[in-house]
């Protein structure tokens, strides 16, 4: 994050002597791209090395689904039942060498600790709240939020209710998108969101208990499990630009125009070869000739997932909440017969979505073809609106 954060204690300088009743602190640096990204010095009571017993290693693995034909997809997932923690109920809908995506509705909660030592996360809650507890402090978190975690960051959710996330994993950064800060790193008057949007951890709590801590780290494709005899959220102090935080959906401010905008100007945050955008309540183009929903566009050199969290879908005929679609490369894909005609004079959408382009195709798993309706790909052929088989599906926002 381009702005700086410190909680708790910190000595005047770093990489010098600091000491709790006598007993000298561990100092962490905890950084990116070597010692030239981001970073964050932590204080610690104990070496984050100390580990009591190794456990086992569980490699993930994910059980792809390769369609005998490429065309476009809709997949469902309100109705899929709850099913494990904030992590072990992550179930892969669709993933690729950059990001992977997938779908949770927990039924329990963490009784243990996680890291991703392998990628960034941005959990996006589509339903409920909670806390994240991590090594920074506590992140609270509520519906709409994008929940920012840097690799390195150990973490266990305590919701609140029941809940319903989308998360992205990627082996790269997430990122801020560059167009929207300016060479000091601070966001520009232009971009869609500011500074006090974004929210840091608030209260670092420093926990000195002994016992034994289950600590799972996702690394080397696979899940690592580590015992430790002291709580890892240890920190007494810490300072930095790398930490975890939530933006809420609800706080983009859409860019909107005298004619329709094109998909880059909901971008919300940037990956290796992808982007994560958001679909929010808005004012439409205001042109007397506008045509105020996407113009047919063919995604040659990338893919659209567009999961749809609530609203109107204007473009799309009987997308529901929870629905996914996913317009693949070398496709053309647009609003279904009738509904261009149909949108002249409409001035505002409700509609909200979130929304993952990537720039290399992506593979879908065993859990996308469960939920695959079967029948999207023909939603746009002119004998749809007739057809009580094809009424319930839809396009792009």
């Amino acid at each position: 994050m381009p702005f700086y954060q410190c909680r708790g204690d910190l000595p005047r300088k770093r990489h010098i002597v600091f000491r709790e009743n006598g007993t000298l602190l561990t100092e962490e640096v905890m950084g990116l791209e070597g010692f030239s990204g981001n970073e964050s010095i932590l204080y610690h009571l104990v070496s984050p090395c100390r580990v009591k017993e190794v456990g086992a290693f569980t490699p993930v693995e994910r059980e792809e689904w390769i369609p005998e034909t490429h065309a476009h997809r809709l997949q469902n997932t309100y109705e899929v039942a709850p099913a494990g923690d904030e992590i072990s109920g992550r179930r892969t809908l669709m993933w690729n060498d950059d990001v992977e995506i997938s779908f949770c509705r927990p039924s329990s909660s963490m009784d243990y600790f996680f890291r991703n030592g392998e990628g960034d996360e941005v959990v996006f809650v589509h339903e409920g709240k909670g806390t994240l507890e991590t090594i920074f402090g506590d992140v609270p978190y509520k519906d709409g939020d994008y929940v920012v975690i840097p690799r390195g960051t150990t973490y266990r959710f305590r919701p609140e209710g029941d809940q319903r996330h989308l998360v992205f994993e990627t082996p790269g950064l997430i990122e801020i998108p560059r167009r929207y800060r300016n060479e000091y790193g601070q966001i520009m008057e232009g971009a869609p969101f500011y500074h006090r949007d974004i929210h840091p951890p608030t209260d670092l709590r420093t926990h000195r208990e002994r016992g034994e801590f289950l600590v799972k780290v996702r690394v080397r494709g696979g899940i690592q499990d580590y015992l430790l005899d002291d709580h890892p959220f240890d920190v007494v102090g810490w300072d930095g630009y790398l930490y975890p935080w939530t933006f809420s959906i609800h706080d983009f401010e859409p860019i909107t125009g005298r004619i329709h905008q094109p998909p880059p100007s909901h971008q919300t945050f940037a990956g290796p070869n992808f982007v994560i955008c958001s679909f929010c309540p808005r004012k439409l183009d205001f042109d007397p000739e506008a045509i105020p929903i996407p113009y047919h566009h063919s995604n040659l050199q990338s893919e659209e997932m567009i999961y749809y969290v609530s609203g109107n879908f204007g473009s799309r005929k009987g997308i529901e909440v929870g629905s996914i679609t996913l317009h693949p490369s070398g496709l053309p894909h647009g609003p279904q017969p009738g509904l261009a005609e149909k949108s002249l004079g409409v001035a505002e959408t409700t509609e909200l979505a979130v929304m993952c382009d990537t720039f290399r195709p992506l593979r879908l798993t065993t859990f996308a073809r469960e939920l695959d309706d079967g029948r999207y790909m023909y939603s746009w052929f002119e004998k749809a609106e007739d057809d009580p088989g094809l009424a319930g599906v839809t396009s792009h926002l």
